[in-house]
């Protein structure tokens, strides 16, 4: 009966045949084939690959209506649960005691396989996390506050200049160089000053938004992120021109990583005592490390990480705290009237204790992190050992489970009308307070956490408290629409593509 079939026909019907077959399989005897989802879904990743690769990070929004039709909990992938029940949250991002490893099959979004946000295993990556943690303490970064004072003080003599210019600031721009700034002196020992340039490197952070295009490729493609290993930056230039900002960044970090990793190992084998401020890069060699995660391509990869996540996140939240407060001048003044008690004069600057001890300085920051995300998208979780339920539904050991941020801050249960920019519902001293603060998850939770949350705590609190007390500003042809989410990537996506928010210094408050 085969003999009229040709080879490739014979292929192409055992192909079609074992689909068929496993999506039977996956659709009736699969163990998530009860929680609730499209078929389809359930059968194949190319829904996905479809609305975050074909579409460009718009699977998260087609997530929400699945919720809206299928309720808390679905199956948004044959093997993934997403959940967005506030109350389960911390079930997924459980603290250090129990065991919970990244997605291997998620990892590869962060484009960076060597670093500590890739690290899949809980053992592994807590060990690692162990050693940085001293590093990022709020001790640590508080000793460290006078430094970024002084830089803060760079970016306000830019404002200053623009308002005797009359000329536009991009503010996204001004506070990601800003970030920049601060995350390099802290982490790696020496500013980059990128608030001083002229366009505060405005270059070297669009072509990094626009790598970011193709995060979700990695995901199905994952040989993608070792390309950078094997392709010399200068071919890497010629094969895209229009990226030589990027690549020179990536340049300027393995420099960085190398000059680091060569004075350690010569002055270890020396016997010299170091005298020169402790850097992430003396923690990222510690000899309590295997000899692989201490190569030059761990070092790489975790500066690029830090560095990169850092600067959006932070820089992206300060320009959106802007953006509100020009926009709600009753919340402005009122902010600065309590700014007075600290800062008496606009030229003045406070301790970052006094400034974390201003209740509505407090309520500001918290509302505008609340409506910046953090990382928009999931971020999977797997509990190898741990079988968990949901309601009436089991999920299985080994199964991966996320939850996202975007729904967390979302949730009109928990903050009504959540379009709003409202601080002050974040300053009522009741039980309530506290039961908000609990769903405040913009660095996530558990054992994997936002390891820098304290060193973007101190920038926050510094820098809005300094502009806000010198600086009355004007925003320009940016609607609340411009800033708003359209699109998942590593950072925010707007229908402008990244976040760009035009404004003008209109004042420089004299008292």
């Amino acid at each position: 009966m085969f003999s009229n079939l040709s080879y490739m026909e014979l292929v192409f019907g055992g192909i079609g045949i074992y689909l068929f077959f496993r999506s039977i399989y996956r659709l009736y005897f699969h163990p998530l084939s009860r929680i609730p989802g499209p078929k389809l879904t359930a059968i194949t990743h190319l829904y996905e690959f479809y609305y975050d690769v074909i579409c460009g990070g718009k699977f998260l929004f087609q997530m929400e209506k699945m919720h809206e039709q299928y309720g808390p909990v679905v199956r948004i992938n044959p093997r993934e649960v997403h959940i967005t029940d506030p109350r389960f949250y911390d079930e997924i991002y459980a603290s250090s005691t129990r065991v919970r490893d990244k997605d291997p099959y998620y990892v590869p979004t962060f484009a960076l396989p060597l670093c500590l946000a890739a690290t899949v295993a809980h053992k592994n990556h807590r060990l690692r996390r162990s050693l940085l943690n001293r590093f990022f303490s709020k001790r640590v970064i508080s000793e460290q506050s006078h430094a970024c004072e002084e830089i803060i003080q760079k970016l306000m003599k830019r404002f200053e200049e623009s308002h005797q210019e009359h000329g536009l600031v991009q503010l996204s721009d001004a506070f990601s160089a800003l970030s920049s700034d601060i995350i390099t002196y802290y982490c790696f020992g020496k500013s980059w000053n990128f608030v001083e340039d002229k366009t505060f490197c405005s270059d070297i952070r669009m072509a990094t938004n626009e790598a970011t295009e193709v995060v979700h490729l990695n995901r199905f493609f994952p040989w993608m992120v070792y390309l950078p290993y094997v392709i010399p930056m200068k071919a890497m230039v010629w094969l895209q021109p229009g990226k030589a900002a990027l690549f020179r960044f990536a340049q300027a970090i393995y420099d960085q990583s190398s000059e680091a990793m060569e004075r350690i190992i010569s002055t270890t084998s020396k016997g010299i005592q170091k005298t020169a401020r402790r850097t992430i890069f003396d923690d990222l060699t510690d000899p309590s490390l295997l000899p692989h995660e201490r190569t030059l391509h761990h070092l790489e990869d975790e500066a690029t990480e830090l560095l990169t996540a850092g600067t959006e996140a932070t820089g992206e939240t300060l320009a959106r705290t802007i953006y509100y407060l020009s926009e709600n001048k009753e919340i402005l003044h009122r902010l600065r009237a309590e700014l007075k008690q600290v800062m008496p004069t606009s030229t003045n600057t406070a301790a970052l204790q006094e400034l974390e001890q201003l209740p509505f300085l407090t309520a500001v920051i918290n509302e505008s992190l609340r409506l910046s995300y953090g990382l928009l998208g999931r971020l999977p979780r797997v509990a190898p050992n741990e079988v968990l339920k949901y309601d009436d539904y089991i999920i299985p050991a080994g199964t991966p489970m996320s939850s996202a941020t975007y729904f967390i801050h979302r949730d009109p249960t928990i903050f009504p009308d959540p379009e709003k920019f409202d601080p002050t519902r974040w300053i009522n001293e009741s039980e309530n307070d506290k039961h908000l603060k609990r769903y405040l998850v913009p660095f996530t939770r558990g054992s994997r956490a936002c390891l820098g949350i304290n060193l973007v705590y101190m920038t926050l609190y510094m820098t809005i408290a300094c502009f806000v007390r010198r600086f009355d500003m004007e925003i320009h042809d940016t609607q609340l629409e411009d800033i708003q989410a359209t699109r998942a990537l590593l950072a925010v996506g707007t229908r402008r593509g990244g976040l760009k928010i035009y404004s003008k210094v209109t004042g420089v408050v004299q008292n």
